[in-house]
């Protein structure tokens, strides 16, 4: 059982990390002012997981889950802010 549950660990910190990379061809879009994320849905995203990473720091306390929920939270708020200079910009 604790093989299964190594895997398990293992498997869902790769969830975070595959997330992660998974936001950067939009962060990349951003950054060469090529407006392609939807600013409204990231405000949503980085809302909940901004209360998705303090709910694992301030009551889960495990660190695993704080580096899984801070990747997503900082790459969805890296996003929103990228894109509200660029809609800002325009």
């Amino acid at each position: 059982m604790e093989f299964i549950l190594t895997i398990i660990a293992f498997l869902y910190a790769s969830t975070g990390i595959i997330a992660t990379i998974g936001y950067l061809p939009t962060i990349k879009d951003l950054i060469r002012k090529i407006a392609n994320a939807n600013i409204h849905s990231y405000i949503i995203w980085t809302f909940c997981s901004c209360i998705t990473f303090l709910y694992a720091l301030l009551v889960i306390s495990d660190l695993l889950f704080e580096i899984v929920t801070g990747l997503n939270f900082a790459s969805c708020a890296i996003i929103l802010i990228l894109a509200l200079r660029l809609k800002h910009k325009k």
